[in-house]
């Protein structure tokens, strides 16, 4: 679902002004509201060449506890190293946690860094940083890496650029958006593939879309196009006419519908992501950037274990363990990572020590970070941190240098300009450098 901000200012009830939307869901009604998003593709300067034609971005929304998933210390005390035991992996010396066996298997093909390092702590301020690069407040200052690849790189194909699985991450309000790129540039919401309802309206039509009923459809568009014109006169829709005809036909596409099309897959392939809203959101990204998506957030929050982390990453860890691991294998045999830069994180860490209430709370200053595809060298371990967790002792990794290495894999110029409302060009990042340590 895209949102169109419209209309005056409204309250909250937590206090925070934000403006009102107007909300058009839908794949057909996503046609009618994306001929300013569409404006992408052709008023976007030609980039470099990348390593990466996509990318998969695992969100990990409330802060995956690396002390119970890829940085254990095991020699720690009882309160710092928590219930988990470290296993072997398939790379000799590289030691993950017990619940991740799956994950064990396929470290061969992931590049493990252990020392993700800011200073924040707050959900939505070091969200919106790890998702631009750029530190800002929480509303959202920088636009999201998504955001900017759509603005920068445009359409691969019929789908739009930059698709967010299920939605985009939220804590009180949604994060990851396109701040002053405009509506144009924000992601397409897919909602939840393992709904057993699951579909994009529009996708599969009914009855073949043919004759008078195509030009129905086509007359509801030109009836909407007037009525966006109307209520919105800033530049999501002042390119629309431009764009009439390429939102008509993402709305009539085979392509687009056969890439949402999950249902299509093997059972057992199914099964093997997990019969879950994460895997089957892994499974629906990697038929997504096989059909010409340029950048996939897929949203998997509910890391936010203050209270009792044990009984809630018993739940959470084989799930990711279970669909992580199937995204790249199941990539890896399709040669999709040649291509494909995926990376899992989350906001921050959690604190080394265990709370009063057997939980983990937010912890900027260290955190694991997950890359595989387009070229990373499989099996890396990339820094490291102290006997506690606590602090990065070797080679520190900001949120500005992974959204510099996503960036520069892609073929964007990470100190390219963008213009914003008021005529400034602002530079994409203004701090970073890639990790160059990651690609052989």
């Amino acid at each position: 679902m895209f949102e169109l901000p419209i209309g005056p200012k409204a309250t909250r009830c937590n206090g925070f002004s934000r403006r009102d939307s107007l909300r058009v869901g839908g794949l057909g009604l996503f046609g009618l509201t994306l001929p300013g998003l569409l404006k992408a593709q052709a008023g976007s300067p030609a980039r470099a060449a990348g390593r990466a034609k996509s990318v998969i971005l695992v969100f990990l929304g409330g802060g995956l506890s690396h002390h119970d998933s890829f940085d254990l210390k095991p020699e720690a005390s009882e309160d710092v190293r928590g219930q988990y035991k470290p296993i072997p992996s398939v790379v000799p010396g590289t030691l993950v946690g017990e619940l991740l066996p799956r994950m064990a298997s396929v470290m061969d093909k992931v590049a493990l860094v252990r020392s993700g390092a800011h200073g924040n702590d707050h959900h939505e301020t070091a969200t919106n940083w790890v998702l631009s690069g750029r530190f800002g407040t929480p509303f959202g200052d920088y636009p999201a890496m998504g955001a900017v690849v759509s603005h920068e790189l445009g359409f691969r194909g019929t789908l739009p650029p930059y698709i967010a699985v299920p939605r985009n991450p939220s804590f009180t309000w949604e994060l990851g958006r396109s701040a002053f790129l405009g509506g144009r540039f924000e992601s397409f919401k897919t909602g939840d593939p393992n709904d057993a309802l699951f579909k994009v309206p529009d996708m599969v039509p009914a009855e073949p879309v043919l004759g008078q009923r195509t030009s129905r459809r086509r007359s509801l568009l030109e009836a909407v196009d007037g009525l966006a014109r109307q209520v919105e006169g800033n530049d999501q829709i002042a390119t629309y006419d431009d764009f009439h005809q390429r939102a008509a036909g993402m709305v009539l596409s085979p392509e687009a519908r056969r890439a949402f099309a999950i249902e299509t897959e093997d059972p057992r392939l199914r099964d093997r992501y997990g019969r879950t809203t994460f895997g089957q959101s892994c499974l629906l990204a990697r038929r997504l950037v096989e059909a010409g998506v340029r950048f996939v957030t897929i949203n998997h929050g509910g890391w936010d274990h203050h209270a009792k982390i044990f009984p809630g990453l018993d739940k959470k860890l084989p799930e990711f363990d279970l669909a992580f691991s199937a995204l790249i294998e199941d990539m890896h045999s399709r040669g999709g990572l040649e291509d494909t830069l995926v990376v899992a994180m989350g906001e921050f860490g959690r604190t080394p020590k265990l709370n009063k209430d057997a939980g983990r709370d937010h912890w900027g200053p260290a955190g694991s970070l997950l890359f595989a595809g387009a070229g990373t060298r499989g099996g890396l371990v990339l820094g490291a941190t102290d006997r506690l967790g606590a602090y990065v002792t070797q080679r520190p990794v900001a949120p500005a240098d992974v959204a510099w290495t996503i960036y520069e894999a892609l073929g964007v110029d990470p100190q390219g300009h963008l213009m914003t409302p008021d005529g400034r060009p602002m530079e994409i990042l203004d701090k970073g450098e890639p990790v160059r340590e990651l690609f052989a």
